[in-house]
């Protein structure tokens, strides 16, 4: 009886280890303030954004790590190693890319921002999603509408965590609330160059882009 229950505890305690494990591949998503999932590697990003009468916006009370002011700053978890857990779940959402390609099941695209061109200050360090990083800035995404966002979907659910949406509402996670979190950036008013490619995540705005990201926490 002793043997089955001490077998028993530990097919549970491997159970909730591979509940916890982030998928395998390499990605990265937008930091919160409750920090990286263990593992993941940390970067940030200075975004010099337009000087003239700036009107960056951001959702009220906000998760975003980060400092967002006339320009803004902004931190990412990068997931560096292929090892994990299964594939990403079918579903209706967006990641960021890290490296070469997309985990399976994503197709890739890219937003551009055209940040100021006058004395430009942009910046960056630590771990970033793959892009370009210089004057201007350029992040690939990876995304994925091969399930419905209302169909709950199972990834680690211990700490809050963000994805973005793609072509749909925010996708629901199991043991997870979620909270639908705006950026919206002032970009370059001159000649304004901003552009998005192949699969991205839903943006709005005009001369702007504006995101839209998904706040997770556990019940």
């Amino acid at each position: 009886m002793e043997g089955s229950t001490i077998l028993l505890v530990t097919l549970l305690s491997l159970c909730v280890g591979l509940s916890e494990a982030w998928p395998s591949g390499t990605y990265s998503m937008v930091a919160p303030r409750t920090g990286c999932p263990s593992g993941f590697k940390v970067g940030w990003r200075y975004q010099d954004n337009e000087d003239a009468g700036t009107q960056n916006r951001i959702t009220t009370d906000h998760h975003f790590q980060g400092f967002f002011f006339n320009d803004m700053i902004s931190y990412y978890c990068s997931k560096t190693s292929s090892s994990g857990s299964g594939s990403w779940p079918r579903g209706n959402y967006c990641i960021m890319r890290y490296g070469s390609h997309c985990p399976s099941g994503f197709s890739s695209g890219s937003v551009y921002w055209d940040d100021e061109d006058t004395y430009n200050m942009n910046g960056k360090g630590g771990y970033l999603p793959s892009g370009s990083f210089d004057s201007d800035t350029r992040i690939n995404y990876c995304c994925r509408s091969d399930g419905s966002s209302k169909s709950y979907i199972s990834l680690p659910h211990t700490d809050p965590f963000y994805l973005m949406r793609y072509t749909s509402s925010c996708q629901r996670v199991s043991g997870m609330s979620v909270r639908e979190e705006v950026i919206e950036m002032d970009d370059e008013d001159t000649l304004n160059s901003d552009s998005v490619s192949g699969s991205h995540p839903m943006e709005s705005g005009s001369g702007n882009h504006r995101l839209y990201y998904c706040y997770y926490t556990p019940y």
